[in-house]
């Protein structure tokens, strides 16, 4: 039988993240043999004290998140197992405000249970003790509030810095091993990745893409991440070995600026230091930064599967991928989608909308013979482009100089004019002085300012049209920088494939049968 005299105590240890320094995950850390070693000295001194269990919570906040041998320790004290409640200090039991006044000022008298904090004097059996117990429950919860946005405004600094702030690199990258802001290409992952790419292009679907790789026994980022002795959270009932790829992994790689060099970050954030909850931030509050680290997908080719997102149709079931002219073909009449029909012969196009009698447009075309039409045309521009080509490099190398002097000229325009609106800003703090001071009376003062805001708006309208005028042509330059690319890529096709189609062709239309002349238009739109 328990003496009445006896107290109950229990001991609680806490160790959070910014106060380890264990050398070994499995070893106590010193700051918790310290805190033990101080608790226990108190208790020996006591007579009437004995200890009846150890809490102990390491790595964990004291922010009021889930802490398991917290629960426990709450639990004991409600089943009435415990009569003191002993920590090094207040915040080691908790930094959350709500949390101390719910225990120390509520439940634990409720439960008649007594804390004590050696190290701030903290004791509840004090009446005496409540307020400054409060003003510490208030500076421990400021110092979470100022520690929480600290760290927020250090990662966003480091965002804005183009600095990669996770523990993980994507599919395709790792973590340098000299600067764990840095991502330097995963030799292997890297050519997964572009192949990822090169078979979307080609015409197969999500789907497909997972299942070719599925098939060729290719670890998915996950398992691949395991094998390399990354250890991941990752939430699944089937074991690590047996998780695949799938559509929505294939779809992340496809859209992701990462592969071209850009870092996109700050996509979610949690609501508060105290509620963790992840949300998802809008997009004109990411922080994206451009050239960050090397690309594994050149620009024009994530555009391009971009585009084609866009605009792709389902793939075919058997082969699970798009027919090259998937999403490209319309009619002129109604400007519905002409998909697909095979018939025992031949595979052909059809006006979608004309099966419901409402598009004219009732004539099919051929698959085959389309792709002859536009693989003619596709060569003749190709031909038509080294015959000019060779005609415009005579001039081309003084057209570039000419273009680059006028930008030049354009560039020290908008200079010159942004420092006369500051010139002019300054004068008009020189006038108002002037006023402050009596020089110039308030009717001048107000005659002169509307001379100033007048000249200012007029340089502003200035400014706008130079700043287009250099838009367009960088716009321009970019432009045939693309064209250029695109022509010295080919000479002369002999197939059509996914990737021509994608990369020549915006839409293609198909006119009604002109029955008098047994023909129809096909007119096409090209990226250019």
């Amino acid at each position: 039988m328990r003496n009445e005299h006896n107290k109950r105590v229990a001991i609680y240890l806490r160790l959070s993240d910014e106060d380890k320094d264990k050398t070994n995950k499995l070893d106590d850390s010193e700051s918790i043999k310290n805190q033990r070693n101080l608790l226990l000295d108190e208790i020996n001194k006591r007579k009437d004290f004995i200890l009846i269990d150890e809490y102990c919570d390491e790595d964990l906040s004291g922010a009021g998140t889930y802490r398991p041998e917290f629960e426990r320790l709450i639990k004991d004290c409600e089943k009435g197992l415990i009569d003191i409640v002993l920590c090094k200090s207040q915040s080691r039991f908790s930094r959350d405000m709500e949390i101390i006044e719910k225990y120390l000022h509520n439940k634990f008298i409720e439960w008649n249970i007594r804390f004590i904090g050696l190290a701030d004097n903290a004791d509840t059996n004090e009446p005496g003790n409540k307020k400054s117990r409060q003003i510490n429950g208030l500076v421990n919860e400021w110092y979470l509030e100022d520690t929480s946005n600290n760290i927020r405004s250090a990662f966003k600094a480091k965002m804005k810095e183009g600095e990669f702030i996770s523990p993980f690199a994507a599919f395709g990258y790792e973590i340098s091993k000299e600067n764990n802001n840095k991502l330097i290409i995963d030799p292997y992952a890297s050519l997964i990745v572009k192949e990822i790419f090169k078979l979307y292009l080609t015409g197969y679907g999500y789907t497909g893409i997972a299942k070719y790789l599925n098939d060729k026994k290719i670890p998915c980022p996950s398992l691949y991440k395991y094998q390399k002795g990354i250890k991941l959270n990752v939430i699944s009932k089937r074991p690590r070995t047996e998780i695949k790829w799938n559509p929505h992994s294939i779809k992340t790689i496809l859209t992701n600026e990462l592969y071209i060099g850009n870092l996109v970050q700050g996509k979610r954030t949690t609501i508060s230091y105290k509620n963790h909850k992840v949300i998802n931030k809008p997009k004109d509050k990411w922080i994206r930064r451009e050239n960050t680290h090397e690309a594994i997908i050149d620009e024009d080719i994530f555009n391009k599967v971009k585009d084609a997102m866009a605009e792709r149709t389902k793939p075919t079931k058997t082969t699970r991928t798009v027919h090259i002219f998937s999403g490209k073909v319309y009619c002129k009449e109604c400007n519905h989608h002409m998909r697909k029909k095979n018939s025992s012969k031949h595979i052909y196009l059809v006006c979608q909308n004309s099966e419901n009698s409402n598009c004219s447009n009732t004539n099919s075309i051929r698959y085959d013979e389309l792709e002859k039409i536009i693989l003619y045309h596709i060569n003749e521009l190709v031909e038509k482009y080294y015959d000019i080509n060779l005609l415009n490099n005579i001039s081309k190398k003084e057209k570039d100089l000419n273009d680059t002097k006028k930008l030049n000229t354009l560039i020290g325009q908008v200079n010159e004019l942004k420092n006369k609106i500051s010139k002019s800003d300054n004068y008009i703090k020189s006038l108002y002085e002037d006023k402050v001071n009596k020089i110039i009376s308030q009717e001048q003062f107000k005659d002169l300012i509307k001379i100033y805001n007048d000249e200012k708006y007029k340089i502003k309208d200035q400014l706008k049209y130079i700043n287009n005028e250099i838009k367009n042509y960088k716009q321009e330059e970019l432009s045939n920088k693309k064209i250029n690319r695109l022509f010295n890529k080919y000479s002369q096709l002999e197939k059509l494939n996914r990737i021509v189609i994608e990369e020549f062709i915006d839409n293609i239309y198909i006119s009604n049968t002109n029955k008098e002349e047994n023909s129809r238009e096909i007119e096409i739109k090209w990226n250019f």
